[in-house]
């Protein structure tokens, strides 16, 4: 299940890196196109595109798998990775003659 989890947290980086790529800056939007401003046809806020919403989307689910992934790590820790390591012995002690 956590393998699935970890697959679709890496598909949703992937589609939200794409999202965000594939917006334009403030001002772009089916008014500038015409040669209009966004604040003539849609208010100072402009329209909520469909590619903001597939953001939005997303994100969402970016942060719920994160916090899926993070929760699962605590709760399935093995313990440090240096307490296998092999102790030190003391150095032999050379016999007296």
């Amino acid at each position: 299940m956590i393998t699935l989890v970890g697959i679709l947290h890496v598909l949703v980086c992937l589609l939200l890196i794409g999202a965000v790529l594939l917006q334009g800056g403030e001002n772009v939007d089916i008014t500038a196109a015409f040669g209009g401003t966004s604040q003539a046809a849609f208010g100072p806020r402009g329209s909520v595109t469909l590619l903001s919403k597939i953001t939005w989307a997303l994100g969402f689910l970016f942060i719920v798998t994160s916090i899926t992934l993070a929760v699962h790590a605590s709760r399935t820790g093995t313990g440090s990775v240096l307490e296998s390591v092999p102790t030190k012995t003391a150095p032999a002690v050379p016999a007296k003659k």
